[in-house]
């Protein structure tokens, strides 16, 4: 699968099809057997990493003129759904080139700006980070302090980022400043293209996570970096806070299919175990409050995957990219939890075991309620946009 092979335009239902049917060929038959090497060595193997290349999943949402493949967000969720079916340490390698970081770019940058860096993401040979949050800001982008001042045209930016995703290996941070305080014009917040081997960026030490072993995260440090005018993306200090928000907010619609896919391999494989194992000489799954488990967890399944589709056909559509957004984020990362929660307990004992599927899905799903935005700012987007709707229509 590559992105010459599907040619210039919008994706085919059809060329579709083979890229999902390949995706998921290669997410069962390939990543799963290798979940337990990742977790323990929290590496993805180079052997992954080079196939993900070669199918063009490094750059799937990456339109073509630029060198991906070009879905929209209606087959990405699609893609998501099974990329979610294994470690969500695959989707972590190219995530933030397809989804926050690359979509900055996509949807703000220059054409200058987009024919030096994405065709380079989408081929993976360059890693983009999406350097946004940081101690005192993380869900309130607003409360952002890393500044970046002007010398002469170029800029100087200073602060620190921290649980910064593919940090360690990034070649180019999409970091976001303050070029001034807040005021009538707008949020005085811009975004830069800053290369990972400029003077004055440093990166810690990998972080030590709960879950999603093979993830990289990292604190990211930014003294006296000078950029040119070029690194300013869209050549405009405005952009930065609506550019985060755009693309936290499609971002939104692909971590909640990222949790369909994890919540439907938590449902097979507490399936499977029900099917299998005994208690007393009879398969668990006989039992009804097992059953009534299974029931949840599929009702909540087949609600999630709805729920993402309508999100996802309502963002290409133009018709809802607020709402629907947060409100697909809050269902399907809550439902992943309750998924994974029941997963363990029908496996009782055994799900509490390193090396069992649930025992790491159980952990590895908990982030998905914070990154792109908690439960509780999905929350207040929600309520806040329903109000302010009925208001405007008084």
């Amino acid at each position: 699968m590559t992105s010459t092979s599907i040619g210039a335009g919008t994706v085919t239902a059809e060329d579709f099809r083979v890229i999902l049917e390949q995706t998921r060929s290669f997410v069962r038959s390939v990543v799963l057997a290798q979940e337990t090497r990742i977790a323990e060595d929290n590496r993805m193997p180079d052997e992954i990493i080079q196939q993900a290349k070669a199918m063009g999943l490094f750059g799937y949402a990456i339109p073509q003129q630029w060198g991906g493949l070009g879905l929209n967000l209606a087959q990405d969720v699609e893609l998501a759904m099974e990329l979610g079916y294994t470690t969500l340490a695959l989707r972590s390698l190219f995530g933030t080139n397809n989804g926050i970081a690359g979509q900055v770019l996509v949807g703000f940058g220059t054409n200058e700006q987009k024919s030096a860096w994405l065709e380079r993401i989408a081929s993976g040979e360059v890693v983009a980070s999406f350097a946004l949050t940081e101690s005192g800001a993380g869900s309130d982008p607003a409360a952002l302090r890393t500044t970046a001042r002007r010398s002469s045209d170029d800029w100087i930016i200073n602060g620190e980022k921290r649980f910064i995703t593919n940090a360690p290996v990034a070649n180019l941070f999409v970091a976001f400043a303050r070029t001034r305080p807040a005021d009538a014009d707008g949020p005085g917040i811009s975004v830069f293209l800053v290369p990972a081997d400029a003077p004055g960026v440093e990166v810690g030490p990998k972080d030590l996570k709960m879950g999603q072993e093979g993830a990289w995260t990292a604190e990211v440090r930014f003294s006296d970096v000078r950029v040119g005018p070029e690194a300013l993306v869209g050549g405009s200090e405005d952009i930065g806070y609506r550019a985060a928000m755009t693309s936290l907010a499609r971002g939104r619609v692909h971590i909640a299919a990222l949790s369909v896919g994890t919540a439907q391999r938590a449902l097979d494989e507490s399936v499977s175990y029900a099917a299998s194992a005994t208690q007393g000489g009879t398969p668990i799954g006989q039992f009804q409050l097992v059953q009534a488990h299974l029931a949840d967890m599929q009702t909540g399944v087949m609600a999630g995957r709805a729920l993402v589709r309508d999100a996802a056909r309502a963002w290409v559509a133009d018709e809802d990219r607020r709402i629907a957004p947060s409100a697909a984020k809050l269902f399907c990362t809550e439902m992943a939890g309750r998924v994974a929660d029941s997963a363990v307990q029908i496996h009782g004992g055994t799900g509490y075991m390193r090396g069992v599927a649930v025992e790491r899905i159980y952990r590895d799903v908990r982030l998905l309620r914070l990154y792109e935005g908690t439960s509780e700012i999905q929350r207040l987007i929600v309520g806040g946009r329903l109000i302010g709707n009925a208001r405007r229509s008084l």
